[in-house]
């Protein structure tokens, strides 16, 4: 996934940093990402939906807001009003490059500025949120017992996350005064909440307040037992793959057509997890899968294996193909199941120490239907002529048999 760093001038002047994540093949829209409250565009979730999005064809930029991360500008300056009027400006950087966004995600208090803005960016066609709190003044409970001492002093230094934040009088009261209800109703866009029923930082209770105000099409997915930042890879990879699967109906994406001639397309694996081996696998826009390897060999168990994925290819187009020449014929097949197994590992033969062999393929294949033997028969001759099992026979070893 190309990364391009660039900068925007804020509210106040300041420039703000941000990082625009490209996607490899065809660039079909692009969203536009707020991060938590005090938090910054590098944590885990927002790089992780950020690398899911751009495989699916969709660019992201994310930002640092005023005086936070790599952003100039003092913290303690800031508004919640600062933060929507730093994403509008975000927006307009984007728009002045040809990148208006159609897609509007926020995390958190970043996700209660999306609902405050999606009104006023006109090119926002849908609206995710992370764990938004309905009532941004909840945020305040963070540093509740500072608040005295802020509003006696103008600001006050408090500990949020191990990290002292200054925080200053005017966003307390700006923040507290804040409503979200009219501007959830009339922003006429698609909206998705996503929050975890066990979020101890913002309630669930306002993920129901969320999608009571709003009008549809609005749609609720629970983050199950996700934390409040989403710090799991297994959770930041479900609403990675959430959003992208809802965003791409709400967007309308369409894929430019082949040349012609073309063949099927590019398959792009990209790395998902370099402390791991979780791998993106795009074959266009629209289709998506993990690859992985078992946890003893070092992964996550995310998903198939390399060798799943080959052995996964001969099975699917057996099946294809049995049933095309039965369509064909119109014989009475009611069900193909292809079961394959493969005695190869694939971690230990990248490993070097496995000796070198054919590789061998056993493929059971389940025929059902009022079938008779010189029917089944002429199937089983057919699978051998699966375009996969051409394509493997010359260096590999596969046999058939029934089930």
């Amino acid at each position: 996934m190309p990364t391009e760093r660039l900068t925007f001038t804020g509210h106040d002047g300041a420039e703000l940093a941000a990082r625009l994540d490209l996607p490899e093949g065809p660039h079909l829209a692009t969203a536009l990402f707020a991060h938590c409250f005090t938090c910054s565009k590098d944590i885990p979730a927002a790089r992780r939906i950020a690398a899911r999005l751009a495989g699916a064809g969709i660019a992201v930029l994310r930002f640092d807001f005023t005086g936070l991360g790599h952003s100039e500008g003092e913290f303690e300056n800031t508004t919640f009003s600062s933060n929507v009027q730093d994403l509008e400006l975000a927006a307009k950087a984007l728009e002045a490059r040809g990148l208006a966004p159609s897609l509007l995600i926020g995390h958190s208090l970043g996700g209660a500025a999306v609902l405050r803005v999606a009104g006023r960016i006109p090119s926002a066609k849908a609206v995710v949120t992370i764990g938004a709190p309905f009532d941004p003044g909840h945020v305040t409970h963070n540093f509740a017992g500072a608040l005295d001492r802020i509003a006696a002093d103008g600001s006050a230094e408090v500990n949020l996350g191990g990290r002292p934040i200054r925080i200053g009088r005017e966003f307390v009261e700006d923040v507290s005064a804040a409503a979200l209800a009219p501007d959830i109703a009339k922003m006429k866009k698609a909206l998705l909440i996503l929050h975890a029923p066990k979020d101890d930082v913002v309630g669930i209770d306002n993920a129901s307040e969320i999608f009571r105000a709003a009008r549809h099409p609005k749609s609720f997915v629970t983050l199950c037992d996700a934390d409040h930042l989403v710090t799991r890879l297994e959770d930041a990879e479900y609403a990675a793959e959430v959003i992208a699967a809802w965003s791409t109906k709400y967007l309308q994406l369409r894929p430019p057509a082949p040349p012609p001639g073309a063949p099927e397309g590019i398959v792009r694996v990209s790395e998902a997890d370099p402390d791991g081996f979780l791998q993106d696998i795009n074959s266009g826009p629209r289709h998506h899968a993990i690859a992985d390897e078992p946890l003893a060999y070092g992964g996550t168990d995310r998903g198939m294996s390399p060798y799943g994925f080959l052995s996964a290819g001969l099975g699917a187009c057996t099946s294809m193909t049995i049933r095309m020449y039965a369509r064909r014929k119109e014989w009475p097949l009611s069900h193909v199941r292809v079961d394959v197994s493969h005695d190869k590992v694939h971690a230990q033969d990248a490993s070097g120490v496995s000796p070198a062999k054919v590789d061998r393929f056993i493929r059971t294949v389940f025929l059902e239907g009022e079938l008779s033997e010189e029917q089944r028969a002429r199937l089983l001759e057919i699978a051998d002529k699966c375009p996969v099992h051409r394509t493997l026979e010359a260096t590999s070893e596969i046999v058939t048999r029934t089930g």
